[in-house]
């Protein structure tokens, strides 16, 4: 994506079901649960590269012995410097005499992670302010094991200002500016009332303090107290939480906007963000990995029982499609087979775009993560040219004219060339908090490679999405016209981004996409300003209804235009200035149609469509374009309506 987008986020479980005992004797390490955590982390950490953390909790661990530990950062290599630090301590444990690396009893005890339940997130920072506190897990301490509560996720909650103010109306003080604050307070508040009732009535009966723990614990309903807790929610999410006394669920929201998968073998009960992660790190067959379906939870009480619980209605499925188009890592089989057609799907555009002039174009890509696409757009442009040579050969056959110079003219000219010709030269971010210094970067990211494109050629370049425009008016562009292309065309694999996303994506301000600008400078260009102003009084009006009731008023916008005028004043803006070139410039975008063809199954596309799976979503577009009439920046999710 040439426009750096963040994701929230992604997570990692690993649930052992055997004693470390169990593990020395057949992998000949106690660590064995560790490792594989930091390779299933290691293998998403596309999903996250601002922060990570680490948590563990340790079952039956003696009264007096720490049960619960958790590490974060936010340095340069948080994931790969957090396990360095952990091994290093290992070892330090050992070198001192301590700890008896070969005791699986020893380790348990000593090493703050060498227990059954681990758990580890990446995560994308996308608020101004970042710090190590913004990092999962949280973690809610008590010195009783069944209300200590480890939380993490891969979430957004549109309504967090509102579950805030739950939370004030009860006595509580919620720290503002995270809801992953108020979902663990949240949590935890049931949990605490659980707990306390589960606590008198043992009390009440007679049962000695010293067994009460252990009784609270085999009684604790897990499904229901954070099923209420849930109850509120709105938002897509894949939640992580585990409790003191060994307890741990796993839960997706009811619509499955973000993904979360599950593996469960004679050795561990395991959960990711992503498919892949868990075929490669657990050698599993693709069929065993299972995806949490949206609206359930799947505990796991301390004793090792599964169980898989409803915890909200059924709801229309609509998994995030930019999952499939660019975040997700592309090696899943499924996602890649869906990438390529993306790239296909757009073949008809483009050939129409280069008149039909094989011979004198190239096909590129902008990298990285475009290149699955740009694969499938070479085998649909061959394909289309193997059908044109078939028509012309039979063709020429049936008037008798069908030469050796014929198929050679036919056959070795015109054909597809792909080449790569942009480079991402250097790793430098290209989305920072400080919008200012953007443009100062983006212009030194990419590079090309030179002598592939002649002067007067088409140059193709497919990527994955346009969301901004920043980096391709004020980098790409300028470097791909270096080889005085003609015609540069420029390919998003996904449908014009129009509206802003409030379920962990980093796409909530609505002025700063592309799309929503060109059309705005349609409307004020024909002297439609009264309609933008009367747009912001139904957004006003709209926000006055029952959150249930709220539609979508941010649609206006675009009623008016045609995909393709939108797309050709999009081109008009992103074109380069201040350089020596004077080519020609047409970006092109994938349709709905042929996007939900090419993504197997169900498809969100509120981004696109302004159709959103929860009312959440109807009140949060509404709120962004209050809030860019205004001028006023920000996420739009974080205020009170």
């Amino acid at each position: 994506m040439s426009d750096f987008l963040q994701h929230e986020c992604g997570i990692a479980a690993v649930r052992l079901r055997k004693p470390l005992a169990y593990y020395y004797d057949r992998y000949g390490t106690c660590l064995w649960g560790l490792s594989k955590l930091f390779i299933l982390m290691e293998k998403q950490h596309n999903r996250g590269q601002d922060g990570t953390g680490i948590g563990c909790v340790k079952l039956n661990m003696p009264i007096g012995q720490p049960y619960v530990n958790r590490r974060r950062g936010i340095e340069k290599d948080a994931l790969a410097e957090i396990f360095r630090k952990e091994i290093k301590d290992f070892s330090k444990l050992t070198r001192k005499g301590v700890m008896d690396p070969n005791n699986p009893d020893s380790v348990k005890k000593h090493f703050d992670f060498g227990g059954e339940i681990l758990v580890g997130h990446l995560r994308y920072g996308t608020s101004g302010e970042f710090d190590v506190g913004s990092c999962h897990p949280y973690l809610r301490r008590s010195n009783w094991p069944t209300r200590t509560l480890m939380v993490m996720g891969n979430f957004n909650m549109t309504n967090a200002p509102e579950l805030n103010e739950v939370l004030i109306n009860r006595g509580q003080h919620p720290v503002f500016g995270t809801d992953t604050q108020t979902v663990l307070e949240e949590i935890g508040y049931h949990l605490d009332e659980a707990h306390t009732d589960l606590y008198r009535h043992l009390r009440d009966a007679g049962v000695p303090g010293a067994e009460i723990p252990s009784k609270i614990s085999a009684a604790l309903d897990v499904p229901r107290l954070v099923a209420q807790s849930a109850a509120a929610w709105d938002g897509g999410y894949a939640i992580c939480g585990v409790i003191g006394n060994g307890d741990m669920f796993v839960m997706r929201d009811p619509h499955g906007i973000r993904p979360c998968h599950m593996l469960v073998t004679d050795d561990v009960i395991a959960f990711a963000s992503e498919r892949v992660p868990l075929m490669t790190v657990f050698e599993a067959e693709a069929t065993a990995v299972k995806a949490v379906p949206p609206g359930s939870m799947i505990t796991i009480k301390s004793d090792g029982s599964i169980y898989d619980t409803i915890f909200a209605p059924p709801q229309t499925f609509t998994p995030c499609s930019f999952e499939k188009i660019y975040f997700s890592r592309g090696n899943d089989p499924q996602i890649y087979r869906e990438r390529k057609a993306l790239g296909t799907a757009l073949v008809p555009q483009i050939v129409e775009a280069i008149n039909g002039a094989f011979e004198k174009t190239i096909f590129s890509f902008i990298p990285n993560t475009a290149e699955t696409a740009h694969h499938g757009l070479m085998d649909g442009l061959r394909l289309f040219r193997r059908q044109e040579v078939r028509s012309a050969i039979l063709k020429a056959v049936e008037e008798g004219n069908l030469t050796p110079e014929l198929v050679d003219d036919l056959i070795l000219r015109n054909w597809p060339q792909g080449e790569k010709v942009a480079h991402k030269d250097i790793k430098m971010r290209t989305f920072i908090a400080q919008d200012k210094y953007r443009d100062q970067l983006v212009s030194h990211v990419y590079d090309i490679t030179y002598g592939v494109v002649k002067p007067g050629d088409y140059l193709v370049a497919l990527d994955d999405s346009i969301v901004r425009g920043t980096t391709l008016k004020q980098s790409i562009l300028k470097i791909l016209a270096r080889t005085k292309p003609s015609k540069i065309v420029v390919c998003s694999t996904a449908p014009q981004i129009r509206y802003p996303d409030c379920y962990g994506i980093d796409m909530s301000e609505l002025g700063k996409f592309i799309a929503f600008q060109a059309a705005v400078a349609l409307h004020r260009r024909a002297g439609r300003q009264s309609l933008l102003d009367c747009i912001y009084d139904d957004c006003h009006a709209e926000l006055k209804r029952p959150s249930g009731q709220r539609r979508n008023c941010v649609q206006k916008v675009y009623e008016e235009f045609t995909d393709e005028q939108i797309s050709a004043e999009i081109s008009r803006m992103v074109y380069p200035e201040k350089i020596d070139w004077h080519g020609e410039v047409q970006v092109i975008f994938q349709t709905i149609e042929n996007l939900r063809a090419s993504i197997q199954g169900a498809c969100g596309d509120w981004y696109f469509t302004g159709n959103y799976p929860t009312p959440g979503g109807y009140s949060m577009v509404n709120l962004a374009y209050l809030r860019w009439y205004e001028g006023v920046g920000g996420r739009s999710y974080d205020l009170p309506l």
